[in-house]
């Protein structure tokens, strides 16, 4: 098995995906020492799904992350460009679809929400991919990203790049049926966005009221946005 570039051509990322999809949760738990599933839990909570609403759960994999958004009564669709990881969840009996992030096969304004946890920063354009997102987003619908941020306090940024970091690449290829793509992912969380330099892009995307909340001394960060109504565009 092969692991994907930080170029993240879109095939080999699917491809390595692919790849892990079995053990892909298991292992999420283990690299994360079970902080994972408090990071759903913080994010469901933002996003705050209600019945009657439609969510787009996008990068969703397994559908783990759908599942949890799902518990308030929302209507919650996971979608993913890699079909192992879709199938590797379907015994969540969440709705699933294959889609690609850049190129959605949805009409304006599907959703009343769209949310990405830890996800984004495997998609070839960031900005081109949450401007994508706006347009299947009702005017006045939300956005929530959890993902991969910086620590920030310099002594914990120090040791979570140094020491915990490998820690965690380590636990993951020990962890997984592709250790390299563990490689890739660790690589892909030093060279991310750091909490308001992502707050920038998601604005520049066109996204407004953007704010963010720390979670793990800012290992991993909540984004909020939401999508400018019609009376603001007026």
């Amino acid at each position: 098995m092969s692991r994907a570039s930080l170029d993240k051509d879109p095939h080999e990322v699917a491809a390595m995906f692919d790849g892990v999809a079995s053990g892909y949760d298991r292992a999420n738990s283990v690299m994360t020492f079970g902080f994972d599933r408090r990071w759903r839990i913080t994010t469901g909570r933002v996003l705050d799904a209600r019945r009657g609403e439609k969510v787009l759960d996008l990068a969703a994999g397994t559908g783990v992350s759908t599942k949890e958004y799902a518990r308030g009564g929302a209507w919650c669709l996971a979608a993913d460009f890699s079909l192992g990881m879709l199938r590797a969840g379907k015994h969540r009996n969440v709705p699933m679809v294959a889609a690609d992030a850049l190129n959605l096969p949805f009409a304006d304004d599907s959703f009343d929400a769209a949310t990405i946890s830890l996800g984004l920063r495997n998609f070839v354009d960031t900005k081109a991919a949450l401007v994508e997102i706006a347009r299947v987003v009702r005017p006045g619908g939300r956005l929530v990203i959890c993902e991969v941020s910086t620590p920030t306090f310099p002594p914990i940024r120090f040791v979570y790049r140094k020491i915990i970091l490998r820690l965690l690449t380590w636990a993951g290829r020990r962890s997984s049926s592709n250790p390299e793509a563990y490689s890739y992912l660790a690589e892909s969380m030093l060279t991310w966005p750091a909490q308001r330099e992502l707050g920038e892009i998601i604005a520049s995307a066109g996204w407004e009221n953007v704010e963010w909340l720390n979670l793990t001394f800012g290992v991993v960060a909540i984004h909020r946005a939401r999508k400018p109504s019609v009376d603001s565009d007026a």
